[in-house]
């Protein structure tokens, strides 16, 4: 560090610092730069009495203005309820018919779903409730238990083979494994896999038809088409719940997965239930 000096040219004293032969000036800092910081402190220490600032050890200091943005939230969400308080008591009031009916309450049902659907649901259906195996897809019209908006509710409602609600859809595929021969297991699955143009067997594809015929037809229907009120599904097309091909078939029959959904009316209330409904049901209802 160089000694401080005079500069010959502006007649400014020095700070001492010199780099590469060049001096840096003591010039003062400018008037109204100054007297804007001193304003800004100033600012901040009547800012720090009047809000919520210091942190102590179990909380902040509150401020003598008494502000808090946790009262504002909360107003703001009690304005929130107070401004669709009209349509949930609608809701509330209507069948899930007549909210699709009318155009408004539709829109606020479908929004409101679509929320509780983010909480409830997607765990098991996916966030774009696409399903995954063991789970339907419930963007296409293929329905187990029927795709109408009142078996939609129906279903959300009370489950599937859910304990404890008396109204729960509780059919169940029998475990084939006690009842037919391995063969006759491998044939029925030809023939199912057949349906959908997957069999990899197709000799036994004849045989299999009469094996479904003799234990299968009775809840699937003898166009293998299925029965949504017993919740069997269709066979006839490519869609299957967990797996589509032979051998998946196959385990299928032998020793059936029974899937179970909770009965969500008892949980979430009958305003939630319709509106998760009436979402579902805007995704990709139908008979």
């Amino acid at each position: 560090m160089s000694e401080k000096h005079i500069d010959e040219l502006s007649g400014v004293e020095t700070t001492g610092h010199e780099w590469d032969g060049i001096r840096e000036l003591n010039n003062p800092m400018p008037r109204w730069w100054l007297w804007t910081f001193y304003a800004t402190v100033i600012w901040a220490i009547f800012y720090t009495i009047a809000y919520p600032a210091w942190p102590m050890i179990t909380r902040a200091t509150t401020g003598v203005l008494g502000y808090s943005s946790r009262a504002d939230v909360q107003t703001e969400l009690a304005a929130a309820e107070a401004a669709k308080g009209a349509y949930v008591e609608a809701v509330t009031a209507k069948s899930v018919g007549e909210i699709l009916a009318d155009d408004n309450l539709r829109q606020f049902a479908t929004s409101a779903g679509a929320a509780a659907f983010k909480v409830n649901c997607v765990q098991c259906h996916g966030s774009g409730a696409q399903g995954s195996p063991g789970f339907p897809n419930l963007n296409d019209d293929e329905w187990l238990w029927g795709g109408s908006i009142d078996q939609i509710y129906q279903t959300i409602s009370h489950g599937v083979r859910f304990a404890g609600d008396e109204e729960t859809h509780a059919s169940e595929m029998p475990a084939f494994a006690e009842v037919l021969e391995p063969q006759q297991i491998n044939e029925v699955a030809a023939y199912v896999a057949s349906l959908s143009g997957k069999a990899e067997t197709p000799d036994l594809v004849p045989a299999g038809a009469q094996v479904f015929a003799d234990n299968c037809a009775a809840c699937h229907g003898d166009d293998a088409k299925g029965n949504k009120e017993l919740g069997a599904p269709d066979l006839s097309d490519a869609i299957a719940l967990y797996a589509s091909d032979q051998a998946a078939i196959a385990q299928q029959v032998r020793q059936p997965k029974h899937g179970v959904m909770p009965a969500w009316g008892a949980r979430l209330g009958d305003v939630k239930v319709k509106e998760l409904a009436v979402f579902v049901h805007s995704l990709g209802g139908g008979s």
